[in-house]
């Protein structure tokens, strides 16, 4: 993504957000995106999800930049040993790989659209061309959307808000994800669970809540 495409992205929750301030804030190695040839700034996805945590940081808890960067180096420091998202629920039929052609074929999305959510960040392969359960309930939730008439880009908020909750979640599993005790792993994965399982009953909630208002019911 551009400076410009990262700028809209963000604008919608950081409506003070300036290209100066995405600078500032690579300037004071918050972020690195990578250089094109030409010297252009591309943001990669998990670019964008460093930029809203610090944007969050700043706005939500009136934290320095030292500390928002300390926080960030816990979070790097726990990459080495990531927590293992159980997924919560049954799992997803079908092999753990599956193949592009696979995915297309089990999903119900066409090739189009799949290219899209890509590209939006909605789903990441595990490797090129290469997807994994939790990809492969990504799509099929897609494909269920887009029958009510609900497309991709309309999607968006769902990827701003997962990130936004992964960044919640990992300041409070990263000292036990990046310790080398095998049991507080176990224990940061039992509470990755917990915490995904909460929040989906949450989001839900709110949802039921809030379409019941609508509806004036």
């Amino acid at each position: 993504m551009s400076i410009g495409e990262v700028l809209a992205e963000l604008r919608s929750e950081f409506p003070d957000t300036t290209i100066s301030k995405l600078r500032f804030l690579e300037a004071e190695g918050l972020v690195e995106p990578r250089r094109t040839a030409a010297g252009y700034r591309k943001y990669s996805w998990e670019d964008v999800s460093r930029l809203r945590f610090v944007l969050s940081a700043q706005r939500d808890q009136y934290l320095p930049l030292k500390v928002i960067r300390d926080q960030l180096a816990s979070r790097d420091a726990a990459a080495p040993a990531p927590v293992r998202l159980v997924a919560v629920g049954p799992a997803p039929e079908g092999d753990s790989r599956l193949s592009r052609e696979q995915l297309v074929e089990r999903s119900g999305l066409d090739e189009t659209t799949l290219t899209e959510i890509e590209r939006l960040g909605l789903l990441t392969p595990i490797a090129p061309g290469r997807y994994d359960a939790d990809g492969l309930a990504i799509a099929k939730a897609v494909a269920g959307l887009a029958a009510f008439g609900i497309e991709p880009r309309h999607l968006r908020a769902f990827r701003s808000a997962a990130d936004r909750e992964v960044g919640l979640f990992t300041q409070l599993l990263a000292p036990l994800a990046r310790q080398n005790d095998p049991a507080a792993r176990a224990r940061a994965d039992h509470t990755a669970d917990d915490l995904v399982r909460l929040s989906q009953q949450l989001h839900a909630a709110l949802v039921r809540v809030g379409l019941r208002e609508a509806m004036g019911r």
